[in-house]
């Protein structure tokens, strides 16, 4: 029971802070564990593209959303991803002519809240986990998309930018033997 006049600490901003320095002790093990930048990248997306295919279930019992209709409406759902998983609301922005290919603009990032890069690791992308989780979250939804970083503000740049790219519907597959 917290005494009068105690103040009582925001469980929300201590999970996030918790997170963030989990995450950036997991990218500093895996930069000594492969000692190659463009390795970790290849990692932080595989990792996030396992959590992708298994963070969208959740997403989709909790919001009680109907499939897809266009990319617009993936990129509203991806948009809304964000701001349920890590309270951001990145600005969905940069639209090709043929509706196709998005940028998701961030103005803050908490996952770099405590981060700053080191010269010798200006080919690490630190938030590649977000691609893969795209990536790997549209796959279970029958969308073939490919995501990757356009600006980062770790490496000095105004503003961090993400963009997906729509690539092909998938067709719903049987398993085999099951005609």
């Amino acid at each position: 029971m917290a005494r009068p006049g105690a103040r009582v600490a925001d469980s929300k901003k201590i999970n996030s802070e918790l997170f963030t320095l989990t995450y950036g002790a997991l990218v500093s093990q895996l930069l000594k564990d492969y000692e190659n930048a463009e390795d970790v990248n290849r990692q932080l997306d595989r990792m996030g593209y396992n959590i992708g295919v298994r963070i969208i279930e959740d997403f989709l019992a909790r919001t009680s959303t109907a499939r897809c209709t266009d990319m617009r409406d993936t990129a509203e759902k991806i948009q809304s991803a964000f701001k349920m998983y890590l309270g951001v609301n990145p600005t969905v922005t940069s639209w090709s002519a043929a509706s196709d290919e998005f940028s998701l603009l961030f103005d803050q990032n908490p996952m770099t809240e405590f981060v700053e890069l080191p010269d010798s690791c200006l080919s690490l992308k630190y938030c590649n986990l977000f691609c893969g989780i795209i990536r790997g979250a549209c796959e279970m939804v029958q969308l073939e998309v490919t995501s990757w970083f356009v600006q980062d503000s770790l490496k000095g740049d105004p503003t961090t930018e993400l963009r997906v790219k729509f690539v092909k519907k998938l067709e719903d597959a049987m398993p085999a033997g099951e005609d």
